[in-house]
C-alpha cells in the first residue's frame, strides 16, 4: 500500500470514529465541538442527522458528502430550526474551505434556511484558513468563516473533570504534557464509566480512546498499577470497562479453544467425542483448556483421556 492510500485509509477510520462519536451522543457534541452556539440546544431542542449525500442537479455530477449534518429543531416552535454541519479534518493541510462554504449552501438551499453553523473539528495541530472572502476592488461580496475545534491545541486540563462524555472521550486528542499521559488516558477512561450507562457504548468509547491514546505495553502496565490496582472504587470508575473488555477477549479465546479441542475430539475418538465434548464445555480456565489439548494428543483411546481429564 503506497503511503497515500495509507493515509487515506486512516482518515476514512478518522471518519468513521467520529461519525458514530456525533451519532452516538449529537447534542454532546454540539455542546463541545460548537459551543459558541450551543447554549440552548440542550433544552427543548430535538437533534436529528440528516441525509449526508447532497442532492445532485444531474445524475453525472459528483456529489458532496458532509461528515455529519445535524438539525436541531425545537418542537414548541420557540426558535427556528438550525442546522450544524460538523465536519472532522485529521490533516489540516487538507482541509478546504471552499469545499466546506459549498456544502453550507447547499445545505442553505435544500432546506431553504439561512441558519446554518458550520463546524470543524480539527484532530491534529496545523495551520488552516478561518475565513474566506470574495469580492472585487470596491466591495465585498461574500465572506464565510466557521467554528473551528482546534482539539490538538485544545488544553486537556481544563476539561479533565468534565460532565460531557463527547469532551472526556477526546482528552488524548487534546495538549497536554508528556508526564500527564497516563493521568489524561484515565480521566478519559473514568469520563466514560461515570457518564455512561449502556455497556456495548462502554466498551466501544473505550476502544476510540484507547486508538487516539496509543499507550504502549510499559504504559498499559504502569496505567493498571497506578490506576487500577488497590482502587476501592475500581469498577465504578475505570475497572467495569477494563474489565468488560477484558472478558470478551478472553471470552473469544475460550470460545476459540472450545472449537478447537471439539474438532480434535471428533477426528481422534469418532463419535464418542460427543459425550467427552459436553464434559469439556464446562471446563471455563483458559489454562486448563490448553492442557486438555496436550491431553488429547497423548491419550491412548476415549476412555483413557476421561480417566486423564478428571485427575
Amino acid at each position: 500500500m503506497t503511503d497515500n492510500a495509507k493515509n487515506k485509509s486512516k482518515s476514512v477510520s478518522h471518519d468513521q470514529n467520529f461519525k458514530n462519536l456525533i451519532l452516538d451522543y449529537p447534542v454532546q457534541s454540539i455542546q463541545f465541538f460548537a459551543e459558541p452556539e450551543a447554549e440552548r440546544c440542550a433544552s427543548g431542542a430535538r437533534i436529528v442527522p440528516i441525509r449526508q449525500e447532497q442532492l445532485k442537479d444531474r445524475l453525472g455530477d459528483r456529489f458532496r458528502e458532509l461528515d455529519v449534518p445535524l438539525l436541531a429543531e425545537w418542537p414548541n416552535g420557540e426558535r427556528a430550526a438550525i442546522l450544524f454541519v460538523i465536519e472532522e479534518e485529521s490533516d489540516p493541510a487538507r482541509f478546504s474551505i471552499h469545499r466546506l462554504a459549498h456544502y453550507c449552501l447547499d445545505l442553505s438551499d435544500l432546506f431553504d434556511t439561512r441558519r446554518v453553523v458550520p463546524v470543524v473539528v480539527f484532530l491534529r495541530p496545523g495551520d488552516f484558513p478561518t475565513r474566506l472572502r470574495l469580492g472585487g476592488d470596491r466591495a465585498e461580496y461574500l465572506y464565510f468563516s466557521f467554528i473551528a475545534c482546534d482539539l490538538g491545541r485544545t488544553p486537556a486540563a481544563a476539561h479533565l473533570n468534565s460532565g460531557n462524555i463527547v469532551a472526556r472521550i477526546n482528552l488524548p486528542n487534546m495538549a497536554y504534557a508528556e508526564d500527564q499521559r497516563l493521568e489524561v488516558y484515565a480521566k478519559a477512561r473514568e469520563g466514560v464509566a461515570k457518564l455512561e450507562t449502556d455497556t456495548e457504548r462502554r466498551i466501544k468509547y473505550c476502544e476510540f480512546i484507547d486508538v487516539y491514546a496509543g499507550l504502549s505495553d510499559e504504559e498499559t502496565a504502569r496505567y493498571r498499577e497506578v490506576y487500577l490496582k488497590g482502587s476501592p472504587r475500581k469498577e465504578e470508575l475505570m475497572g467495569l470497562t477494563q474489565m468488560l473488555m477484558e472478558e470478551g477477549r478472553r471470552e473469544g479465546q475460550w470460545e476459540g479453544l472450545i472449537e478447537g479441542i471439539e474438532l480434535a475430539l471428533s477426528l481422534k475418538f469418532g463419535d464418542e467425542s460427543r459425550n467427552l465434548a459436553e464434559q469439556i464445555a464446562q471446563i471455563k480456565d483458559i489454562q486448563r483448556l490448553k492442557a486438555v489439548k496436550e491431553i488429547i494428543r497423548s491419550a491412548s483411546d476415549a476412555e483413557d483421556f476421561r480417566r486423564r481429564l478428571e485427575h
